[in-house]
């Protein structure tokens, strides 16, 4: 008999058994006192003892990243809300001067008639500038020049009907929405 285990015929087997039997009890022993005696970490502080040097430098890898990203956030959110309060700015000094807005308007349209491409710049503009996006914003999406696409705005440059299209999408109107725009603001300056 060893270890309370009686040999039967095979005695590789048994020698096996009692090992096994041996093996699972030191694994008891251990869990039980692992359990007494929990090992104490700090907060903020992983093992670091226990890791490799290749997987320490993968830990302050890691964490640079995670501060990295932070930052990042942080700026994006910053600018965010500076563009924000540039818009706002812009609304209420807008709303203040808007009569008088109007009326230039107004006079610039019976000093001369106003042309299609200043039109169709008008409209682009207004689209733009209502969905708060930036000129790089737009021709970034539609694949034209930042350039190109203020002058288009200012109706320096007539733009093709494939550009037109192009602008519209990126805009979120489709190329019929935006030219039914055009007509309904040339119909509003004629009127006038």
């Amino acid at each position: 008999m060893v270890h309370g285990v009686e040999l039967y015929g095979n005695t590789e087997q048994a020698w096996k058994g009692a090992k096994a039997m041996e093996t699972m009890t030191r694994a008891d022993e251990q869990m039980d006192v692992a359990v007494k005696n929990p090992m104490r970490v700090q907060p903020g502080v992983a093992r670091m003892r226990e890791l490799t040097p290749a997987q320490r430098r993968a830990v302050m890898f890691a964490q640079q990243q995670v501060l990295k990203a932070q930052a990042a956030k942080k700026a994006r959110d910053e600018r965010a809300a500076a563009r924000e309060r540039m818009w706002q700015d812009e609304e209420a000094g807008y709303a203040k001067s808007r009569p008088a807005a109007v009326q230039n308007v107004a006079a610039e349209s019976e000093a001369h008639d106003v042309s299609l491409r200043e039109a169709i710049g008008h409209v682009l503009r207004d689209l733009r500038t209502r969905d708060r996006r930036t000129l790089r914003e737009v021709s970034e999406k539609a694949g034209v020049s930042l350039g190109y696409l203020s002058e288009v705005e200012r109706g320096q440059k007539e733009a093709s009907s494939e550009l037109l299209s192009s602008i519209a999408d990126s805009l979120g109107v489709s190329t019929a929405q935006m030219l039914r725009m055009v007509a309904d603001y040339l119909d509003s300056v004629n009127e006038r």
